[in-house]
């Protein structure tokens, strides 16, 4: 196959200029061009949260009312969240532009089948990627220490998408977990007390990860590093790892946007952060929860002009008797 079985263009033009018009730059933003011959793939990957964004637009929709929603969907959502979305060619021909930049072709224009460096760290590259191979300062994830990569746990499937239209990663059954490789026994008396009380993430997180501060979309973000232990907002019984979400009330105002509902979401949400040890200061001794409360969200540390839905989020652990 050439160049204009995808990109098109005047084959008759002898010159670039003639040659090129006409031609698409980035044919694979059209899932159909691929669905040619990939027909399964391209119909699954048409309903992915990875081609539809979907989950940007869950993760925030609530904070508005229902006319500012349409405003968000129009002004916002389509214009930059959606122009986000990773085509094909994003992954198995060249990297995404990030923030306008982009690493290039992926090995000279060579289709490949995966290259998790290039592909999956362009774009989870600002906060996992990084806090899973130790490049943020941290530990690496004991899974990178042991030669383990992205695919290893997320399957193809789970990139291309089940056929499925689902508004939030949190909707898909079968996402990977802890437990599908660490079956616990029940021998470990740290396991049964926490149970269900806990997530995996919450004691075994190496430290510190990374954590956004500003929107990019407004006056651009900026990373801090940093460990917080607090209410699972999707599930209060639970303590987990939380990230800090930027969006602070004047966020969307320069499209006209209030967002009238601001407090029905916090500004912290829960995190499977991927710096994992299994050995931290939480499992190793009690006290740094219980007596030190090392980690735990405070009122004193909440972002600044936050939700009301924050302080929900607070755990006051108790002390325990030994």
């Amino acid at each position: 196959m050439g160049c204009i079985a995808c990109h098109k263009g005047n084959k008759q033009g002898k010159k670039k200029e003639d040659a090129h018009k006409g031609r698409i730059a980035r044919p694979s933003d059209n899932i159909n061009n691929c669905g040619i011959c990939h027909i399964k793939a391209g119909q699954n990957y048409a309903k992915s949260l990875h081609y539809t964004s979907f989950g940007q637009h869950e993760g925030v929709k609530h904070r508005f009312s229902a006319a500012e929603l349409k405003t968000f969907d129009k002004k916002v959502f389509e214009q930059s969240c959606r122009s986000c979305h990773a085509s094909c060619g994003s992954c198995h021909v060249k990297s995404p532009p990030v923030g306008g930049i982009t690493t290039g072709l992926l090995q000279g224009h060579k289709f490949i089948k995966k290259n998790e460096g290039k592909t999956c760290a362009a774009c989870h590259g600002g906060r996992v990627y990084p806090e899973f191979t130790g490049e943020y300062g941290g530990t690496p994830d004991v899974h990178y220490q042991k030669g383990m990569m992205c695919n290893d746990c997320h399957k193809k499937q789970e990139m291309h998408g089940d056929g499925k239209i689902y508004k939030s990663k949190n909707d898909v059954k079968d996402r990977p977990k802890c437990q599908s490789c660490h079956q616990d026994k029940g021998n470990q008396i740290a396991h049964t007390i926490h149970k269900d009380k806990v997530s995996c993430q919450g004691c075994h997180s190496s430290g510190q990860y990374r954590q956004c501060f500003n929107c990019h979309a407004v006056n651009g973000s900026k990373a801090e590093p940093g460990f917080i232990l607090g209410k699972n907002p999707r599930n209060k019984k639970t303590l987990t790892t939380l990230r800090v979400i930027p969006t602070i009330r004047n966020t969307f105002e320069p499209r006209g946007i209030k967002m009238e509902n601001f407090d029905a979401l916090p500004n912290y949400w829960d995190s499977a952060v991927h710096n994992i040890k299994k050995r931290t200061n939480r499992t190793r001794s009690c006290d740094s929860c219980h007596v030190n409360k090392e980690g735990f969200l405070k009122q004193e540390d909440l972002i600044k002009d936050g939700s009301k839905a924050n302080d929900a989020l607070i755990f006051d652990i108790k002390p325990i008797n030994k």
